[in-house]
């Protein structure tokens, strides 16, 4: 019997193993949702956020920035969680089905691999302006935004450990 652990680092993938899967999901009819992120310090607002994501399709794959892509986005003394711990918290969450990391500053090249029917960024952008928005759409398919939870954010999380501490 297959313990938690292997279950969960099994939704972990490469790129290719990513594409592979996304492809034979949509070939069984099921229709695949992304988003991305750092995902550095995960909370609340994140999981709300994210299981709004999946449940636009029927598999949710995350691009997952590796821990350089994030320290070139975010400035480098981020992220405070590594890329394996990451990576593992979010593939524990049930309505995860894979988890790819991507070492560029943009999922371009992953969502032009993996071909999502659904992209999902946070409604703080406008969908046309979102990276990879050409791509979904070419393929016929859509783009969507989801609102933030209020009072949020791994920033506003830093601050208040640093504050308190």
């Amino acid at each position: 019997m297959m313990s938690y652990l292997d279950r969960i680092e099994r939704k972990i993938l490469t790129g290719s193993q990513a594409a592979e899967m996304v492809s034979k999901w949509q070939q069984d009819g099921l229709n695949v949702v992304f988003s991305n992120g750092c995902f550095d310090l995960v909370h609340r607002g994140h999981i709300e956020y994210l299981s709004k994501a999946a449940d636009l399709g029927d598999k949710f794959v995350i691009g997952l920035n590796t821990d350089q892509s994030v320290a070139r986005i975010k400035g480098p003394k981020r992220p405070l969680v590594d890329e394996k711990s990451r990576a593992i918290l979010l593939a524990a969450l049930t309505f995860v089905d894979a988890v790819v990391f991507f070492d560029e500053d943009t999922p371009y090249e992953l969502i032009k691999l993996i071909k999502p029917n659904y992209l999902v960024k946070g409604a703080d952008y406008k969908p046309e302006s979102i990276v990879g928005y050409d791509i979904v759409t070419a393929n016929g398919g859509a783009v969507k935004t989801i609102d933030f939870v209020e009072g949020f954010s791994s920033t506003a999380l830093i601050q208040k450990i640093k504050e308190a501490y």
